[in-house]
């Protein structure tokens, strides 16, 4: 017995999505009428030919005395005939200047008379005889009468192109001031919480546990706002999700829609700017319409940051349509209700460019901080992407995640992407763990590139391998956890090193060993060849950057002293943060460029002494690299053991 489960299929209705249809081309209407008035002229043709068909008989044209010579032969036949007792009697149809002769039972001739001259008369011009004329039997046809597909319809075929062709402009015209009407309408798109395919709750968001213990609240009061509301409490209006990009702002704030089960619309804050006057704004009150409607709901506006930015800072003055939608969006949020259930969410990466409005208590009044993930989190999130991914025995995701620090979730979902994009490359159908090493290398410097010269090859290993002495004797530095000269993006080769553990405090040794670190390459290319090639340039970069923070910013210089040179205090020109005043004078300007300078120099003093007094150590790395071109962890620890360097743990 067969079983048939019907399974019954709601289709979402979405007038939104049928007022945004544009109207059809001009031109593509006008091409559809072409098509239908050349059908119509194929159908008039058709009808004219079946109808005026002559169906019985073939018509042959002659001229009119090869119709007399008919006449004439018939009569004298039946003249000259014994066996007939009467007359034959030959039949002529007219039809205005059109004669026919029944020739046959299978053939009709026609000729055509003169005008305006009477059939008689051009028989008899003709020289047919009166007995003929007598035997004639003549029948008129009035062509006069009333025919459709002859009269009419050759004048109705234009009326009615003229008719469609109207109608359609008309129509188009009609569809473009509904256009016009629907401008300053939501373009938010709806999800429907009954949508099981696009529904996200919290468990598929891994890591960011505190920010998900900040939005149950939010869950708890859609699902059961009766247990806030009888004690007086008011839940948020507002929650501005802020993070790094990549870090889940826009996943979790489905996943607190899809655990409250409301409708959830979402649209980028850009999505409110237009360059007509006024769109913005009117989108703004549609949305929240919309939104109150179907309450409990949520709004998610990502990227508020393009229409919330400060005011009176832009190019367009005080009255930009920019600042008309951000007025409009901050009066919609202080007309809420105390019993509306209703949550505007937004997500930015700038929190700092926001306008102060925006923020105060009674709008976005809960800021939640969403961080990079820990080497614990990351694993989790590397767990939630491994789906779907045949993966062999030796993945490891542990190392994997402590390979990665400083990677977002966007960054982990790419390298489980990359590493089965490697591995179908090579035919493989599972992902192995040294694909997912490799996604990382290319999700961090770039794809391999190897195409260096050997003389290039051999300064970069001499550079790398300064690198990794260095690091590998300082004690403040991070463990070096890979070493290559293959080249990757625009980097020749590359050092990785990977911190015991993610503390975020670091200290003033911490930077000056880092500092020597940096500086290795740049050392090792002076100490074999006595002179710098560009190929240090980032590192000098990178070395500049950090004294500057320790002087600046941190107050770790003892001569500039315990303060911080750059200013909180800024404000947003052109989309750019500005200091809003200068407080280093010339005397203190010039004492920052000298500590700035000098610990730049004990860095690199630093370096050259380690790389000179480990020489050895320095050309056994390069050869190393120059064989295998790669070295591991355990590979390098094993090289500073065979020196006598003690490795670090």
């Amino acid at each position: 017995m067969i079983k048939i489960k019907i399974k019954k299929v709601k289709v979402p209705q979405n007038d939104k999505n049928n007022k945004n249809k544009k109207p059809k081309n001009l031109l593509w209407q006008l091409f559809n009428v072409f098509i239908l008035f050349v059908l119509f002229i194929s159908l008039y043709s058709g009808i004219s030919a079946y109808f005026g068909e002559n169906k019985s008989k073939k018509e042959i044209s002659v001229s009119m005395g090869e119709i007399v010579k008919k006449i004439n032969l018939e009569n004298s036949t039946s003249t000259g005939s014994t066996s007939s007792p009467t007359s034959s009697v030959t039949t002529l149809t007219v039809s205005g200047d059109k004669v026919s002769f029944d020739d046959s039972s299978t053939t009709t001739l026609v000729a055509i008379k003169e005008s305006n001259e009477s059939l008689l008369n051009v028989l008899k011009n003709y020289g047919v005889s009166t007995s003929s004329l007598n035997n004639l039997n003549i029948k008129i046809e009035d062509n006069s009468g009333f025919n459709f597909f002859s009269d009419v319809l050759p004048f109705l075929l234009p009326v009615i192109f003229l008719g469609v062709m109207i109608w359609l402009l008309l129509r188009g015209v009609r569809g473009a001031n509904m256009q016009a009407l629907s401008f300053g309408q939501t373009r938010a798109k709806l999800i429907d919480p009954n949508d099981d395919k696009k529904k996200v709750t919290f468990k598929d968001v891994a890591g960011a546990k505190e920010a998900k213990e900040e939005l149950e609240e939010v869950v708890d009061f859609l699902k059961s706002p009766k247990k806030f509301l009888d004690i007086g409490a008011k839940i948020p209006k507002g929650l501005l999700l802020m993070g790094a990009p990549g870090t889940g702002k826009t996943l979790l704030a489905r996943a607190v829609a899809g655990e409250a089960g409301v409708p959830f619309y979402h649209l980028s804050g850009s999505e409110f700017v237009e360059m007509f006057v006024g769109v913005g704004a009117s989108r703004v009150r549609d949305l929240f319409n919309e939104a109150k409607k179907n309450s409990p709901a949520i709004i998610f506006i990502d990227e508020i940051d393009a229409v919330g930015r400060a005011r009176g800072v832009g190019l367009g003055g005080g009255n930009d349509e920019r600042e008309q939608t951000l007025n409009q969006i901050l009066v919609e949020m202080d007309g809420f209700e105390p019993t509306e259930k209703l949550i505007v969410i937004a997500a930015t990466n700038r929190p700092d460019v926001l306008d102060k409005a925006l923020l105060r208590p009674g709008r976005f009044d809960r800021r939640v901080m969403i961080d990079l993930p820990d080497r614990e989190s990351r694993e989790e999130i590397l767990n939630v992407h491994k789906k779907e991914k045949p993966l062999a025995e030796d993945v490891n995701l542990k190392i994997i995640a402590e390979r990665t620090p400083g990677f977002s979730g966007a960054d982990l979902a790419n390298i489980m992407n990359e590493g089965a994009i490697l591995a179908a490359r090579e035919g493989r159908k599972t992902v192995a763990q040294f694909d997912l090493i490799r996604s990382i290398e290319k999700v961090m410097m770039g794809p391999e590139r190897k195409s260096h010269i050997l003389s290039d090859k051999k300064k970069t290993a001499y550079h790398e391998a300064g690198h990794a002495l260095v690091g590998a004797v300082l004690t403040h530095s991070d463990p070096i956890h890979k070493i290559s000269i293959i080249s990757r993006g625009n980097a020749g080769g590359y050092t990785m090193r990977l911190p015991l553990d993610e503390n975020k405090l670091l200290t003033r040794q911490r930077f000056i060993d880092d500092i020597a670190m940096t500086f290795g390459g740049y050392a090792a290319e002076v100490e074999i060849y006595g002179e710098v090639s560009t190929g240090p340039s980032g590192d000098l970069q990178q070395v500049t950057s950090m004294a500057r923070d320790m002087v600046m910013k941190y107050g770790m210089s003892e001569v500039v002293g315990p303060m911080a040179i750059e200013s909180d205090e800024k404000k947003v020109i052109y989309g750019n943060m500005q200091d809003s005043k200068n407080i280093v004078g010339n005397l203190l300007a010039d004492k920052v460029d000298e500590e700035i300078k000098k610990i730049c120099e004990e860095g690199l003093a630093t370096a050259k002494r380690v790389v000179k007094e480990k020489r050895d150590v320095l050309e056994f790395i390069t050869k190393e690299l120059m064989e295998k071109e790669n070295i591991e962890r355990d590979e390098f620890e094993k090289i500073l053991i065979l020196h006598g360097i003690e490795v670090k743990k």
